[in-house]
């Protein structure tokens, strides 16, 4: 069998559900060119028994001994890609029809020899729908400023998920991802894998949203740890390869919503001497460390997706 075009790795354990919803968007999509790997992080017999029911050719499933978390299944998967090309897909979202279609043009009209291809997204939540990210990178605007840093207090303003990704096998080949960091393995990726001479983050040029990034909080997520200390040193570890800008706003905003979400009060006052201490912040760094904290998510959120209403051209709300 000739190898596809793209291969496209989905981390998965213990969501059989929501990874058939996963797995279907990926089988729909235009560009039939394809292989669906599907990485099982350890025994899952439930889920095992999900995939059996696809009678696609296209969809094979790797089964892990024992877990490795997302990011070792991630390079486990790259391993046993078959594609030049490879896009992923976190089991709990899911990608609208056009999605590798329209980034695999985009990649081929390239003249870098790495092109990390990203696309804006649907960020669904209880509160409805928003199209992030709000900007693409600026000319020569550091990875690491847009990634962390806001011009206003708006949410979703520089975001790359990896479920927006489509790059080439080979640089993931040479960067794989960070195995048994348990999060931000997809902001330390960007970060270490745009300092590789060649690669070429690019933005595809249309700016109807090719995917949909499900962040409901009825249920569990890592994303909705309150772990901010892991935080902390994560961005401690990584400072060498952030501006001080990019560091303060990662503590004052990154830091601060984890810490706020557990309502840990120590970190309201440990982070900005934090970020003056080690980085440079700004008004608008500050403000949003005050939001984050004063006003519960749900607002924010839904502030944010009355603001973004046809006719509406005020800024949206604060913080991740």
């Amino acid at each position: 069998m000739p190898a596809p075009l793209v291969s496209v790795i989905i981390p998965t354990l213990h969501r059989p559900k929501l990874l058939l919803r996963a797995v279907e968007s990926v089988l729909s999509q235009t560009l039939r060119d394809i292989e669906a790997i599907v990485v099982v992080d350890g025994e899952d017999p439930e889920t095992t028994k999900a995939l059996d029911s696809i009678h696609d050719l296209r969809l094979r499933a790797v089964v892990l001994a024992q877990g490795v978390g997302c990011a070792g299944a991630r390079n486990a998967g790259v391993n046993e890609a078959r594609g030049d090309w490879i896009a992923f897909l976190d089991d709990d979202d899911e990608w609208l029809p056009r999605k590798l279609e329209v980034q695999i043009e985009t990649a081929r009209q390239s003249s870098a020899a790495f092109p990390i291809v990203a696309c804006r997204f649907i960020a669904r939540s209880e509160q409805g729908d928003l199209v992030w990210p709000l900007r693409t990178p600026a000319l020569d605007e550091p990875i690491s400023d847009y990634l962390f840093c806001q011009s206003g207090l708006r949410g979703g303003e520089g975001l790359i998920l990896p479920s927006a990704i489509l790059t080439a096998r080979e640089l993931l080949t040479r960067v794989p991802f960070q195995a048994g960091l348990a999060r931000h393995n997809d902001v330390d990726w960007l970060l270490r894998a745009n300092a590789v001479a060649g690669v070429e983050v690019k933005f595809v040029p249309d700016r109807e949203p090719l995917a949909i990034w499900h962040i409901e909080t009825s249920r569990p997520r890592i994303s909705n740890t309150a772990d901010w200390q892991y935080s902390l040193d994560w961005i401690r570890r990584n400072r060498a390869m952030v501006t001080p800008r990019a560091y303060a706003s990662f503590v004052l905003i990154w830091a601060s919503s984890t810490a706020a979400r557990g309502r840990r009060w120590k970190a309201f006052w440990i982070l900005p001497k934090e970020a003056f201490a080690l980085g440079t912040p700004r008004a608008v760094d500050l403000l949003a460390h005050l939001i984050i904290w004063l006003v519960p998510p749900g607002v924010r959120t839904s502030v944010s997706v009355f603001l973004a209403r046809p006719g509406s051209n005020k800024a949206n709300g604060a913080g991740r």
